[in-house]
């Protein structure tokens, strides 16, 4: 039996820089692996959640030149989670200003979750810049998949931290969790935004893998981190993501002609493989991977041995 494919080792950037894209926001990014090799970029999930280093290590380093970000008010990225200006086509816009200091005509566009969303609005947008599209975790923000998550459907999986997801938002105002979470998200007192922060990121973090992953769940735990991935993520679904409602799969015709790679978990809690599906009929140059016993993290073993193997079949069509 052949094993399963892993991360390539740890490395480092090769040039970092800070992007100043108006509006007050400044973004950080960098860039990894082969200066001049074949270029593509990583778009992390959230909204709200950065880049990590293990997020260098989904490429052949010998090969690609990958290009990752902190998209607006996360990770290293000023002012740290400020709403202003942070919407899905101003992340656009960013996505093609990091393109041209690349100095690349297209590139591959790798997106995870909502990355995954923001991944197909690019290349809908901008579909000549897209040489080829890895999905992981495929995401529309259809108003009926935030409803699964936030409102009924991973409540019934998940009754005890549903509880406690539940927890800071009076009965009364459970009828809508997306607008109780907001009301205290953008609260002026910092104490109360704080703990609805904690309390939205832990719901993530302890529901996206198939088994406990107690080290995701710290994570998430984290003030920082959470007041970031929490007020962005609240702020974005709110909005339908600047949207229309079934956009990303009713423009899916744009994507013909692009190559790709869909990657799903059968479990996946946050996003319904439905929508992976749909997306897969809509697309079918795209190879369609659903992993059995997987969940919606990037690093489950199913999962990443998919990912890996589409970023080294990607990387021989230089």
């Amino acid at each position: 039996m052949t094993p399963l494919r892993t991360l390539y080792p740890p490395i480092e950037p090769y040039t970092v820089g800070f992007l100043d894209v108006g509006d007050g926001h400044t973004i950080y990014y960098e860039r990894c692996g082969k200066p001049g090799g074949k270029p593509a970029v990583f778009l992390h999930g959230g909204p709200g959640g950065g880049v990590t280093p293990d997020h260098r290590r989904l490429f052949d380093p010998s090969v690609y030149d990958v290009m990752l970000f902190d998209q607006r008010g996360c990770g290293r990225s000023t002012p740290h989670a400020e709403l202003h200006a942070n919407t899905t086509w101003h992340l656009v816009d960013d996505i093609e200003r990091l393109r041209q200091i690349a100095a690349v005509q297209k590139w591959l566009v790798f997106g995870g979750s909502w990355g995954s969303t923001l991944a197909l609005v690019y290349a809908e947008a901008h579909p000549e810049r897209v040489s080829e599209l890895i999905l992981r975790g495929v995401y529309t923000v259809t108003r009926a998949e935030i409803e699964w998550y936030y409102q009924h459907g991973v409540s019934e999986i998940f009754p005890e931290k549903w509880e406690r997801f539940q927890a800071p938002i009076p009965e009364t105002e459970r009828d809508d969790m997306i607008a109780a979470y907001r009301k205290r998200l953008t609260s002026d007192d910092p104490s109360i935004r704080l703990e609805a922060a904690r309390a939205w990121s832990v719901w993530e973090g302890e529901t996206i893998t198939l088994l406990p992953n107690a080290k995701l769940s710290n994570a998430h735990a984290d003030d920082h981190f959470a007041l970031a991935f929490a007020r962005l993520e609240n702020h974005y679904f709110s909005n339908g993501c600047w949207l229309e409602d079934g956009q990303i799969l009713r423009d899916a015709f744009r994507l013909r002609g692009i190559k790709g790679a869909i990657v799903h978990g059968r479990y996946d809690m946050p996003c319904p493989a439905r929508y992976a599906y749909q997306l897969h009929k809509a697309w079918p140059e795209a190879d369609f991977h659903l992993i059995e016993g997987a969940g919606h993290a990037y690093d489950e073993p199913g999962i990443l041995d998919a990912l890996i193997k589409a970023t080294d079949g990607f990387a021989q069509q230089i």
